[in-house]
C-alpha cells in the first residue's frame, strides 16, 4: 500500500514528461514566452515600450531588418497573459504538433505568422497611403503569436471526422471573420489571413493518420 501511494508522483511526472516530449516544440516556445513574460513584468513601461518597439513587426522594421523582427516578435506576448496562452497551446499547438510532426508544424506556424504578418501591414501600407491611418502608423506595435495560432487553429479543421469538421470549420470562420465587419483593423485582417494561410497548407496533412472524432473521445471516457 505505501510503495503504492509512494510511487503515484512518480507516474505523474513520468505521465508529465511523456506528454511534454510529444510537443517538444510547443513546449520550448511555451518556457521562451514564460521567460520574456517574467522580463516584460520586471521592467518600467518606458524600458518595455522600447523593448517590445525593437521587435515589432511594423512597416518601418519590415523595410529595414525583417528576418530579425519577425522571429523576435514571436516570442512576446504584448501585455502579458502568458497562462491563457498556455491553455490555448495544450489545446490547439499540442494536438497539432503530435499529429503533423514537429516540422510541419513549424512550417504552419511560420507561413501562418509572415504570411499574416505582411498581408496585415501591406493593408496597413494602403491606408496609410489612402488617408485612412495616421503616418505614425508605420511603427505601429506589432508582436505577438497569434498568427501562428490561428493558421494552426485552422489546420486542425482536417483532423477532425466529419461531420464535426464543418461544424469546427464554421466556428473558426466565424470567429475570425466578425471583426473584420465590427471594428476592421489589421490585425483583424492578420489574423483572418493566417486561418487561410492555415487552410491552405493542407498538403502537409496528407500522409497524416488518426482523424479525431468527439463521439469516439467520448466513448473512450464512459
Amino acid at each position: 500500500m505505501n510503495g503504492s501511494v509512494s510511487s503515484r508522483p512518480l507516474r505523474y511526472v513520468r505521465a508529465a514528461g511523456s506528454y511534454v516530449r510529444r510537443a517538444p516544440g510547443t513546449f520550448v516556445w511555451l518556457a521562451i514566452l514564460l521567460v520574456t513574460t517574467i522580463t516584460m513584468r520586471h521592467l518600467s513601461p518606458d524600458t518595455l515600450d522600447v523593448l517590445l518597439g525593437n521587435r515589432s513587426t511594423n512597416l518601418h522594421h519590415l523595410s529595414q531588418d525583417p528576418v530579425r523582427v519577425l522571429i523576435a516578435s514571436a516570442f512576446w506576448l504584448e501585455g502579458g497573459g502568458w497562462l491563457t496562452y498556455f491553455v490555448l497551446y495544450n489545446i490547439f499547438h499540442v494536438p497539432g504538433e503530435r499529429w503533423l510532426g514537429t516540422l510541419r508544424w513549424v512550417s504552419v506556424v511560420v507561413v501562418s505568422h509572415v504570411g499574416a504578418t505582411y498581408v496585415s501591414e501591406g493593408v496597413l501600407y494602403w491606408a496609410i497611403q489612402h488617408g485612412y491611418a495616421p503616418e505614425s502608423a508605420v511603427t505601429t506595435l506589432d508582436v505577438g503569436v497569434s498568427y501562428g495560432l490561428a493558421g494552426v487553429i485552422a489546420i486542425l479543421t482536417y483532423r477532425i471526422a466529419s461531420p464535426w469538421r464543418y461544424v469546427y470549420f464554421a466556428g473558426v470562420l466565424v470567429f475570425y471573420a466578425v471583426p473584420l465587419f465590427v471594428d476592421v483593423n489589421f490585425t483583424a485582417v492578420g489574423h483572418f489571413t493566417a486561418v487561410l494561410l492555415g487552410l491552405c497548407c493542407y498538403p502537409l496533412t496528407r500522409s497524416r493518420d488518426g482523424v479525431w472524432s468527439p463521439v469516439d473521445a467520448i466513448r473512450r471516457l464512459s
